[in-house]
């Protein structure tokens, strides 16, 4: 389910003035992988998984709605998790708002409050497994320590569009490279934003950026030494394009992230990565999808991706897919991942004139 000015388009496509709605994504996920069996892990090399979304919708009038995305999953389920110990099944809001729109011939307006996804990037508009054709996240993504995370953040944002462009502006508590709770320690604002404009129908392309505090003090990579977390400001710039014609879909992005340090060098980073999903018939579709990253502390990373994805009926998909990470560094063999992922969709809703 896509979010943001989206968003806008599902809720105005409503005939009735007021009611519910509820979406959900179920998956069920087979994981064989050598990086499982490495340390600290050192555990089987297949393991299950499972995912749960939860989209309620509650329309309140014309303008008013809350919208929501609530998550439980089991331990390891994302293929960041392979390297690190721990099973478990962990539930989290992704999503919470309060939302204000308005829409007119000319364009449309939409004020958003509460839990979040990053305004940085266009990823986390299809972070759900029936949206996304693979399995494992785009290179630079991830819910734990990646440069842009998937994980909600509490703030507030306004989409904007007017003809074939559009804009965002977001003002959340904490950083897409750290997010911390309303209840957590070391807040400190962070701006994010975009703009893209639609080149044609099925072509658009667009840029985001983020600045602010990143740091905690119970942050992995905060050492001692170092200057307050609120001096120290990471800041992210990025490039999208997304392109559609008949049976083809191709997307991408590239970014940039600086996090300065006093203490030790200064993190930087770049990671970039194109897909393409092709369509062969009402049921099939191929996907592949090629991500590199390189950083001054990590060395470099290269990601390769394919899938094929078989629709059962019209709300059952399984998606079968290979995906190898090379590292330039001599002391990280290649990790090898086999998945296959069964999704299903749920849909429900009641409305009152």
């Amino acid at each position: 389910m896509a979010v943001g000015i989206q968003l806008t388009q599902t809720i105005c496509a409503q005939e009735a003035r007021s009611g519910l709605d509820l979406r959900g994504t179920l998956t069920g996920q087979m994981v064989a992988s050598n990086e499982l069996t490495k340390e600290p892990r050192s555990g089987s090399p297949v393991v299950p998984g499972s995912r749960s979304v939860i989209y309620p919708t509650w329309k309140i009038s014309d303008s008013w709605f809350s919208t929501g995305a609530f998550q439980l999953v089991t331990r390891p389920y994302y293929y960041e998790e392979f390297s690190t110990t721990g099973y478990g099944v962990k539930g989290s809001v992704l999503q919470a708002t309060l939302n204000y729109s308005r829409v007119s011939p000319k364009g449309s307006i939409l004020v958003r409050a509460g839990q979040m996804s990053t305004a940085f990037g266009s990823f986390p508009l299809r972070y759900d497994d029936a949206e996304n054709a693979l399995v494992d996240l785009p290179i630079g993504y991830g819910y734990y320590y990646a440069p842009v995370t998937m994980h909600g953040i509490a703030g507030a944002q306004i989409d904007a569009t007017r003809g074939k462009l559009d804009g965002r502006i977001q003002f959340a508590n904490s950083s897409p490279a750290n997010p911390r709770s309303l209840f957590s320690d070391d807040q400190y604002g962070n701006w994010a934003g975009g703009a893209g404009y639609t080149i044609r129908q099925g072509f658009r392309v667009g840029v985001s950026g983020y600045r602010g505090p990143y740091l905690s003090h119970n942050y992995p990579y905060y050492f001692p030494g170092e200057l307050s977390p609120s001096e120290l400001k990471a800041h992210a710039v990025g490039i999208d394009a997304s392109w559609a014609h008949g049976h083809t879909i191709a997307q991408g992005e590239f970014q940039k992230f600086v996090m300065p340090y006093t203490a030790i060098p200064t993190f930087r980073e770049s990671a970039g990565y194109g897909e393409i999903r092709q369509v062969l018939s009402p049921r099939w579709f191929l996907a592949g999808r090629y991500g590199q990253s390189t950083s001054n502390a990590a060395g470099n990373e290269r990601r390769i991706e394919a899938s094929a994805g078989f629709r059962l009926f019209r709300f059952e998909l399984i998606k079968a897919a290979y995906e190898v990470r090379h590292y330039s560094v001599s002391y990280k063999d290649d990790d090898h991942t086999f998945a296959v992922q069964f999704v299903t969709t749920l849909h429900a809703a009641a409305g009152r004139e």
